[in-house]
C-alpha cells in the first residue's frame, strides 16, 4: 500500500505500509520539513479514528531537530489491525528560536488487505441546512476491493433529541473488483436542531466501513 504523497505546511509527509493483515503490522510515517527554519522538540504521535480496528502501540517518536528543507525522516510505528480504519498524526513542535506549535495531518485510510470492499463516501444530498418535513435523500458509495457477496448497507440517523434511528437496510447481492454501486435511503427531520446520518457497510456480521454526514433542519 502506497498513498499520495501530502503537504501540510511545514511537513511533507505520507503514512504507508507494505502490506496490512489482521494482528500486529507496522506503518511508516515518511515526514519532511519543508520550511526555511530548523524545526525543534518534535513530539510525534499517530492515532486512530477507530480505536475497536485499530490500536497504535507506544508513546510515539521525540526529535530534536529536523533541519530546513532537507532532512527526512522515516518513522515506523507498531499497530494492531482487526480492520480498515483512518489514522492521523499529529506533532508538537517549534520553530528555532520560536514558540511552541500543534501542527495535525489529514486522515489517512488504512485497508485490510482481505476485504471485498470500502465505504468511499456517504452525503446527504441537500444543502447544509433543510426545512423540518421535508424529506431528504442519504447516498452511500461503495466500492468493490474484489469480486464478493454478502455485503450489506445500514443507514442511520440521530436526531437533535438524541433519538437513533435506522431508515434503512439494503443487502449488496454481488460488487465486482473496482465496480461502485450507490445506495440511498430516505429520512425525514420533525425537529429543529443539527441531525447527523450514518452509514455503515458490513460483510456479514462485521463492519468493514463506516462514515457520517450533517445537516440542519430548520422551520421555514
Amino acid at each position: 500500500m502506497r498513498n499520495v504523497l501530502r503537504r501540510k505546511y511545514p511537513f511533507e509527509y505520507e503514512v504507508t505500509a507494505e502490506q496490512i493483515e489482521k494482528g500486529t503490522n507496522w506503518l511508516t510515517l515518511r515526514l519532511k520539513n519543508i520550511s526555511n527554519v530548523t524545526l525543534r522538540g518534535l513530539d510525534i504521535q499517530l492515532h486512530s479514528l477507530d480505536t475497536f480496528y485499530l490500536t497504535v502501540y507506544g508513546t510515539g517518536f521525540y526529535r530534536m531537530h529536523l533541519e530546513s528543507g532537507k532532512e527526512e525522516k522515516d518513522l515506523v510505528f507498531q499497530v494492531n489491525v482487526l480492520g480498515s480504519a483512518d489514522v492521523y498524526v499529529t506533532i508538537r513542535v517549534r520553530k528555532e528560536g520560536g514558540d511552541y506549535f500543534s501542527w495535525e495531518s489529514g486522515r489517512t485510510h488504512i485497508y485490510l488487505d482481505e476485504e471485498k470492499a470500502e465505504l468511499e463516501r456517504l452525503a446527504v444530498l441537500s444543502h447544509p441546512y433543510t426545512t423540518i418535513g421535508e424529506t431528504l435523500s442519504a447516498e452511500a458509495t461503495v466500492k468493490g476491493l474484489r469480486n464478493g457477496v454478502g455485503l450489506k448497507v445500514e443507514f442511520w440517523v440521530e436526531t437533535p433529541s438524541g433519538k437513533f434511528e435506522e431508515q434503512a437496510k439494503i443487502d449488496i447481492k454481488e460488487l465486482s473488483a473496482g465496480e461502485e454501486a450507490r445506495y440511498t435511503a430516505e429520512f425525514t427531520p420533525n425537529e429543529t436542531g443539527d441531525y447527523t446520518v450514518y452509514a455503515y457497510l458490513f460483510d456479514g456480521s462485521k463492519r468493514i466501513g463506516f462514515k457520517t454526514d450533517f445537516v440542519y433542519a430548520q422551520k421555514e
